[in-house]
């Protein structure tokens, strides 16, 4: 028997949810997702100062204000670290807007452009990107733009079913529900703290998701993120993407037992759900009649800010 990770390889696209070029290598996924979180980490340690250094250099020789070269510097090392991971695997690699932008679509088109322009002056072409956004009623609108430019987004904080209509009126590229940070929620709701992976309730809003686009040939990308255990991935087996982090890419290589699939295209598999779209009045009353989805998309706009100011400061060179 081979392994899980292999077994799921045969069924879902696997995306590796780390900065960490090291892990990138060692576990040879297609695609490649990051964060200010994760940028964070890469930028403290010892391998990756010299990519550290080269963008602050970079960002001081463009000039502006300081906010301007911080900014700047940032978004040259989220870029340098996306091409050393592009040049470990096949696909693309998810690169983060600002989560400071999230309410504000003008300015989120703008720094998703610059991110790729970035990219493209490196000789990176767009077949090989992902701009993250925010799902946001924003960030998606700025999705619908950059689509229509060519230019693939990945809508990222997505907890709720509003979102998931939104994103898909966008047409957007890819979309990334956040399955453990669901479960986050529900477990200190409910002070429930043994939910079966088939009553997981981050599992049950990603397969009702998909079900919704698969029933109704919608052809955005759904990538499960964010999971908290080995169950809540193999209950999502056959999903489109699922972005997995190196501690469960190492077990799932580890474990030799069968993994069934679970999700499926074939058939047309039914969605309780009629086909929708949404009005932004529509969307916005959604999704503050869902408290998970509006406190999970606050809480987790408001973290990659705070994540973004210390990368920002981590890559200040007159900090301390």
């Amino acid at each position: 028997m081979t392994s899980k990770l292999e077994q799921l390889r045969k069924m879902t696209t696997v995306v590796a949810d780390t900065g960490d070029i090291d892990a990138i290598r060692d576990h040879q996924p297609v695609d490649a997702t990051t964060n200010p979180t994760l940028l964070l980490k890469a930028s403290v340690q010892k391998q990756y100062q010299g990519l550290v250094k080269d963008a602050v250099t970079w960002a001081q020789q463009q000039g502006g204000t300081q906010q301007q070269v911080l900014a700047n510097s940032c978004d040259r090392f989220a870029v340098v670290i996306g091409k050393e991971i592009l040049q470990l695997i096949p696909g693309r690699v998810s690169t983060e807007v600002d989560a400071r932008l999230s309410f504000d679509t003008r300015k989120t088109i703008e720094k998703a452009r610059y991110l790729v322009h970035l990219y493209n002056e490196m000789g990176i072409g767009n077949d090989r990107l992902l701009i993250k956004i925010a799902a946001s009623w924003e960030g998606i609108q700025a999705a619908s733009v950059l689509e229509q430019e060519g230019i693939n987004c990945n809508l990222t904080l997505l907890f709720g079913f509003s979102q998931a209509l939104a994103c898909a009126d966008a047409k957007a590229f890819l979309i990334s529900p956040f399955v453990g940070r669901i479960l986050d929620w529900y477990k200190k709701d409910t002070g429930n703290e043994s939910y079966t992976a088939s009553e997981d309730p981050g599992v049950l809003s990603v397969s009702r998701i998909y079900n919704y686009y698969k029933s109704y040939d919608i052809g955005t990308i759904v990538m499960g993120a964010s999971f908290r255990n080995q169950q809540q991935i193999e209950q999502l087996a056959g999903c489109d993407r699922l972005t997995i982090s190196p501690q469960f890419l190492e077990q799932l290589s580890a474990d030799e037992t069968e993994l069934p699939r679970v999700l499926s295209p074939e058939g047309k598999p039914p969605s309780v759900d009629p086909k929708t779209t949404l009005s932004e009045k529509e969307f916005r009353w959604l999704l503050n009649q869902d408290t998970m989805a509006t406190e999970k998309l606050a809480e987790g706009i408001r973290n990659f800010a705070a994540d973004q100011i210390k990368l920002e400061q981590s890559l200040n060179p007159s900090a301390g």
